[in-house]
């Protein structure tokens, strides 16, 4: 289901968890606000602008300084039951992790899984709102400066420059950092000399209190945040409390009640508000609730004691708390030792069945490495028993993420509560798959079938052929395509007569002329063991591929040269940027894709392999290699296909999103991430001309 989906995205909990702490904050402040009604309305309207810029700041800042701040402590402090407490308050969600990984030992090539749309979907509702605001408040913000730059600067002692504008706008001050104040130019014909004064005095107020800048941060907070009523909320006692503030230090300053508010209700009747919450003018909040407070002369009261206390306590809780909780939750829970939480050692045997067309069984055995951490060996035993190194093994919290380089693949689980199983899924290819390991038990421990005996290499001189090969049809609902080397054994799976002449002869389809219909249709196993001792190398095992196609599909067939449409590699400028291989010179090279098709990971190849791996699996010409490097290279190669590539592989590749972090094209990719060059011409090639084949004998 979507929702389930959406609910664990990386982002979700801790942007509910953000929403719901400012929330709380609000009512705290609205509590806070409610206790000081009696005192002056600025120190309110500094609890309600605190609220508002708690949108912008997460608890988890202060958590994480509390984090950072517990390394000063030489023993994880003991958390209280406040702790806890405070954990439930301000972060009551909590994120669920998904897990799903793919194919063990085989390329499995399955589109890759549908995004989920309800975040995309939630996106764009919120960029509707955010731009929506923003162009409110841009067209506001552009009449009233249209307003200004035809107004014209008069002589008035206000502390601001004051400019006449001849726009019916109502007094007010624009501007944060370099306020003016904006006057209507026929504003002495309507109001009296000192019912203008009161005006002035009430806007240089708002100067002086820098009302402009605190609602311009408001304004922040309303456009990312608009969808919480709480935001409007905090925007209406803002203005009320702004207002009210300069309508104390007006009466305060010695102006008469009466004649302050017949001062603004004359502006109110003759003109129209600003329509922007930054410029700050005479008529905001509820009118008849102000002239009435403003004609009573209501008494406000400082702060006495007990209050001044409150904020005290309120301000340095709303800091100290998260602050604290960083402090003693962490520890907490990293402190505990493997014999008190036995889920914070994995260093055992972890065994699950894998469904990859049939089932596999997968067995992990982790154990402590030398210099801390972990490290690990994978077996798949209904496959062999050789076991895969695990390149790198991590624990955080309850997830466990393993990576075996050597195949491409990545498993990323969950440990349950009781620490006995591991929920998650392995990936290898662009499609996942679920895999749930669990502890073994001797009881319930597998057998692993004895690893394949290391053979030495075959004498690099011989000319070996296979004794026997097995060569049956695929099975209709067999999954991915692989061509496989264990020990002296040579395997295919779900092969075409194309697919094998391309890897014996190291030749595209489109230099294959004359092959019947079905060479790329009709695919096949093959088990075959050679007849010599000792492991062949990459040239022998391709010199018996040809033997037994010449044996067993009857295939004759003659050379000539052809032009072609062809991709030539070459040495880009910057020169060749791979890593000179350490492995063994002799052995056979590694070239396999990981996690998707684009990203290659290649160890111990030539540029022949690199060159044959291309044109057979990925590019929809031949492939000619006029690098002149010699020697086996070690490289990652990372780029986003297009349609074009991997037909050799029956896959149909998807549009390219507009990703900001999506890969280069190929093109790109392999000047600059290995220095070379690929380049589209046409030239002359070895084409093969098929004069006979048949579908292969029976066993």
């Amino acid at each position: 289901m979507m929702f389930p989906a959406f609910w664990s995205e990386v982002w979700t909990a801790p942007l509910i968890n953000h929403l719901w702490q400012s929330t709380v904050v609000v009512l705290v402040a609205w509590l806070l606000a409610l206790a000081l009604r009696a005192n002056q309305a600025r120190t309110r309207y500094w609890v309600w602008m605190i609220a508002s810029v708690k949108f912008l700041i997460p608890f988890s800042l202060l958590i994480a300084a509390g984090e950072w701040l517990r390394t000063a402590f030489a023993a994880p402090l003991e958390r209280p039951a406040l702790a806890a407490v405070m954990e439930q308050i301000t972060e009551p969600f909590s994120q669920t992790v998904s897990a799903a990984p793919d194919h063990f030992g085989r390329a499995a090539l399955v589109s890759a899984h549908p995004s989920h749309l309800v975040p995309a979907i939630l996106i764009a509702i919120w960029l509707c709102g955010f731009f929506a605001i923003v162009w409110s408040w841009a067209r506001g913000w552009w009449q009233i400066r249209a307003a200004v730059r035809t107004a014209s600067q008069i002589e008035l002692l206000a502390g601001v420059p004051v400019l006449s504008s001849p726009r019916q706008l109502e007094p007010g001050v624009f501007g944060i950092f370099r306020p003016l104040l904006l006057l209507p130019e026929n504003i002495s014909e309507r109001l009296s000399a000192p019912q203008l004064a009161a005006i002035v005095d009430h806007e240089m107020h708002h100067v002086h209190r820098r009302d402009n800048l605190t609602a311009a941060i408001h304004m922040l907070v309303e456009a990312i945040f608009w969808f919480h009523p709480a935001v409007w909320w905090v925007k209406a006692r803002l203005l009320e409390e702004r207002e009210r503030a300069c309508d104390e230090a007006v009466l305060r300053s010695g102006n008469q009640a009466q004649l302050y508010a017949e001062s603004i209700l004359n502006v109110c009747k003759f003109y129209v508000g600003p329509s922007m919450a930054c410029m700050s003018g005479v008529t905001g909040s509820d009118l008849k609730r102000r002239i009435v407070r403003i004609m009573t002369e209501q008494v406000t009261h400082q702060l006495d004691f007990s209050r001044k206390l409150l904020l005290s306590l309120a301000g340095i809780a709303a800091v100290a708390l998260p602050i604290v909780f960083g402090l003693v939750h962490i520890p907490q829970v990293r402190a505990q030792s493997a014999a008190e939480n036995p889920v914070q050692d994995i260093a055992d045997t972890w065994q699950g069945t894998l469904h990859a067309g049939r089932d596999l069984r997968i067995v992990y055995k982790i154990s402590k490495a030398d210099g801390g951490g972990y490290k690990a060996l994978s077996y798949s035993i209904d496959q062999s028993g050789d076991p895969i190194p695990v390149t790198k093994i991590t624990l955080e919290g309850r997830t466990v993420k393993m990576s075996l380089t050597m195949i491409g693949g990545t498993y990323e689980g969950k440990l349950s509560a009781d620490g006995k199983s591991m929920v998650g899924s392995w990936t290898q290819g662009p499609a996942p798959l679920p895999l749930t390991l669990t502890r073994a038990t001797p009881e319930t421990e597998w057998t692993i079938p004895p690893p394949t005996p290391k053979l030495a290499p075959m004498d690099a001189k011989a000319n070996p052929s296979f004794e026997v090969a097995t060569i049956k049809p695929s099975k209709p609902d067999e999954p991915g395509k692989a061509f496989l080397v264990r020990g002296n054994r040579f395997t295919t799976v779900n092969t075409t007569l194309s697919e094998l002449m391309s890897f014996a002869y190291g030749v595209h389809p489109k230099q294959v002329i004359g092959a019947p219909d079905w060479a790329a249709t009709d695919k096949f196993d093959i088990d075959a063991k050679p007849d010599g001792e000792g492991a062949p190398n990459d040239k022998q095992w391709k010199g018996m591929l040809q033997k037994l196609l010449v044996e067993r599909y009857k295939l004759t067939f003659h050379h000539e040269k052809k032009e072609l449409s062809v991709y030539v590699l070459s040495v880009a400028k910057s020169g060749q940027k791979m890593t000179k291989s350490e492995g063994d010179p002799n052995g056979l090279p590694g070239l396999f894709f990981r996690g998707r098709l684009g990203d290659l990971h290649v160890t111990n190849a030539n540029m022949a392999d690199f060159a044959g791996l291309m044109q057979e699996a990925v590019l929809d010409r031949p492939l000619l290699d006029q690098t002149g490097i010699t020697g086996r290279w070690d490289f990652t190669l990372d780029w986003t296909p297009d349609d074009s590539q991997f037909s050799g592989m029956g896959v149909k590749i998807p549009p390219p999103t507009d990703g900001a972090n999506q890969p280069p094209a190929l093109y790109t990719a392999i000047q600059e991430q290995i220095g070379l060059k690929l380049d589209a011409t046409k030239a002359p090639a070895d084409v093969m001309i098929i004069d006979h084949v048949e579908k292969p004998s029976e066993n």
